[in-house]
C-alpha cells in the first residue's frame, strides 16, 4: 500500500525505496499475486517533483538505476499484479498503475499526465506504455496537453480492465488476486512474459514465444 496521505501518497524516493523492499519481501515472492493500493482515498497524485528539480544529468541516471527503477521491477514481477485505484491516479502514480497488469478504479478515480505542465515529461514508463495501451494518437493527446481524465473515459480507452462503485476498488481487486492465485503459478509466469515480450515482436517471433513456453508447460 502506497501510504502517504498528507501528500496525497505522492511518489518521493523514500517511498519508491519502500515499494522496492515491498517487492522484494519474502511475503511477496512467495504470493500467487500482487495487490498494490493507496491509502486514504487516494491513489497517488504523482512523483514527488520537489526532490528531482534540481538533480543533475547524472544524478538522475543514477536515480533511474536505484529508487527510479521501481517502476519496471513491478513491470517484471513473475507474478500477475493487480492495481486498485481509488481518487487521484496522476503522473508518476498512473505510470505506477500502467506497469501492472490489471488495473480497477471506482467510478469517481482522476487520471492524467501533468508533466508537461512543469515542464517535464512522464519519463518512469509513461509515455511508452500510454502508446502500447491506448495508442499513439490518443497517448499524444493524454501527454501534450495533460490534461485530466475520469474513469469511465479511462475504461473505454483501454486503460482500466474494470470499474467499480465507490468503496468496492479494492475488494474487487482482491476477488481478482484470489481468482489468479487458484491458477498454476509457472503458467502464468511463463504467460506473462510471452504477452509482454509481444508488444515488441513480430508475428513470427510472437507466434515462435507462444509455441516454445507451450512446449515448456506441457508437461509440468
Amino acid at each position: 500500500m502506497i501510504d502517504r496521505p498528507l501528500k496525497r501518497n505522492a511518489l518521493s524516493t523514500h517511498m519508491e525505496s519502500e515499494l522496492q523492499r515491498a517487492i522484494q519481501s519474502g511475503d511477496v515472492s512467495s504470493s500467487r499475486a500482487v495487490v498494490i493500493t493507496g491509502a486514504g482515498g487516494c491513489f497517488s497524485a504523482g512523483a514527488d517533483t520537489t526532490e528531482l528539480r534540481e538533480m543533475t544529468p547524472s544524478a538522475i541516471a543514477s536515480y533511474y538505476r536505484e529508487s527510479g527503477g521501481v517502476y519496471e521491477q513491478i513491470a517484471n514481477l513473475r507474478q500477475p499484479v493487480i492495481v486498485a485505484i481509488t481518487g487521484y491516479c496522476l503522473g508518476g502514480g498512473l505510470e505506477l498503475a500502467l506497469a501492472a497488469d490489471t488495473r480497477v478504479a471506482d467510478e469517481d478515480a482522476v487520471f492524467g499526465f501533468p508533466e508537461i505542465g512543469i515542464g517535464i515529461l512522464p519519463s518512469s514508463g509513461g509515455v511508452t506504455r500510454a502508446i502500447r495501451c491506448v495508442g499513439a494518437g490518443r497517448a499524444r493527446d493524454l501527454v501534450l496537453r495533460g490534461r485530466r481524465f475520469g474513469a469511465v473515459e479511462a475504461e473505454r480507452w483501454g486503460i482500466l480492465n474494470e470499474l467499480t462503485k465507490r468503496g468496492e476498488t479494492v475488494t474487487r481487486a482482491l476477488q481478482i488476486a484470489s481468482e489468479l492465485a487458484e491458477l498454476d503459478p509457472l503458467a502464468l509466469e511463463h504467460t506473462k512474459q510471452v504477452l509482454m515480450a509481444s508488444e515488441e515482436s513480430s508475428l513470427q517471433a510472437s507466434l515462435l514465444l507462444e509455441r516454445l513456453a507451450y512446449a515448456a508447460l506441457n508437461r509440468t
